[in-house]
């Protein structure tokens, strides 16, 4: 399980861009709590990502409370990709070995 996070940040983030807040609730209620991470864990993570160039992110001052929201990049949406046919690779494998959620 060690790199779903950053992976299902990225794809959240296909959508459009969010603030941090909303991933948290997003990850939670998409995964049924299985990636459920707190805002401690989030943000780091998306600091991580963006000095890696595959998020950018906006500061909005518009609402009471200043709000960044963060956005996938072109480099984070081929590294979305690339994970995602290894999460494939993985998932099969599994499912080869007998190990599956039925």
């Amino acid at each position: 399980m060690r790199g779903a996070g950053p992976v299902a940040v990225l794809r959240l983030l296909t959508a459009g861009e969010t603030y941090g807040y909303e991933l948290v609730k997003m990850l939670e209620r998409k995964s049924d709590g299985v990636l459920a991470m707190g805002q401690g864990t989030l943000y780091p993570l998306l600091y991580n990502l963006q000095a890696k160039g595959m998020v950018a992110s906006r500061l909005d001052i518009s609402h009471a409370r200043p709000r960044k929201y963060y956005r996938i990049t072109e480099k984070g949406k081929r590294h979305l990709e690339h994970e995602a046919h290894q999460w494939q690779a993985l998932s099969d494998a599994m499912t080869r070995l007998g190990i599956t959620s039925d």
